[in-house]
């Protein structure tokens, strides 16, 4: 029984990976690949001229906040090698 289901299972990956080389490597598909290859300037322009164009409006929107540089100065000394040390 274990034997015949190990045949089955080898057949069956055979046979999905000849499948898939035949198709690959079949006229039609190769026929499309090299059209789709050649004509891909013409497809990307095809597509290109249906896209509309947004414009910039979000000029002076963001305003910088700068109040880090105050706080900077009032800052306690750090203590860590404090905590180090033995009394």
């Amino acid at each position: 029984m274990q034997k015949t289901l190990n045949i089955f299972f080898i057949l069956s990956i055979f046979l999905f990976f000849w499948s898939s080389y035949k198709y690959y490597s079949s006229i039609k598909n190769l026929k499309n690949k090299e059209y789709n290859l050649h004509n891909i300037d013409k497809i990307i322009e095809k597509k290109i001229t249906n896209l509309s164009v947004l414009y910039n409006d979000t000029n002076n929107i963001i305003e910088f906040n700068n109040s880090i540089a105050g706080e900077e100065n009032n800052d306690k000394p750090r203590s860590f090698w404090n905590l180090l040390k033995s009394k």
